[in-house]
């Protein structure tokens, strides 16, 4: 007995778009407090409130919080497999807004709505996708949003079609 064969797939081709779409990205994040002290001295953010715990601690939140590098490539991973996983480049993000404090232990799910797509002027195989992406904590509570824009291939323009 001879099976099908099935090649993964990561990401979406321009025609795959719609505006309005929202793509519920899986799976979430939970946050440690190895990840954000790690990526603090990765950066070489320095700032208390990210390693400093008695430090934090009389702060207005009362305890540590995750350096905001991190949650917005936390989130702007998490939406990879989705949004940009065959994208050619990424063409820049914009109004990035922190809207709510994020602590280790917190754990992060992030969705993105298609705002607009467009084909490319000066490339006609391609399309610029953009998305509003917004990210939220288990419970709920909306602690990020930003509007990116990538340039897509359409299908049977990718790398992958070439492989």
């Amino acid at each position: 007995m001879q099976g099908t064969r099935h090649k993964a797939s990561l990401g979406r081709y321009f025609e795959d778009f719609a505006v309005g779409d929202v793509y519920e990205h899986f799976p979430g994040r939970t946050i440690t407090e190895a990840d954000n002290i790690q990526f603090s001295l990765l950066t070489m953010n320095q700032h208390p409130m990210h390693c400093d715990h008695a430090f934090a601690a009389k702060s207005e939140f009362g305890k540590p919080l995750v350096n905001s590098g991190l949650t917005l490539a936390i989130v702007l991973g998490m939406t990879v497999a989705d949004v940009s996983g065959k994208a050619i480049a990424n063409l820049g993000w914009k109004e990035i807004q922190l809207v709510a404090p994020v602590h280790p232990g917190d754990t992060v799910y992030a969705e993105s709505e298609v705002l607009e797509k467009r084909t490319s002027q000066s490339r006609p195989t391609q399309g610029i996708v953009t998305v509003r992406t917004t990210g939220k904590k288990a419970d709920g509570t909306v602690f990020m949003t930003f509007v990116r824009s990538a340039l897509i291939p359409m299908r049977g323009h990718g790398v992958e079609d070439k492989l």
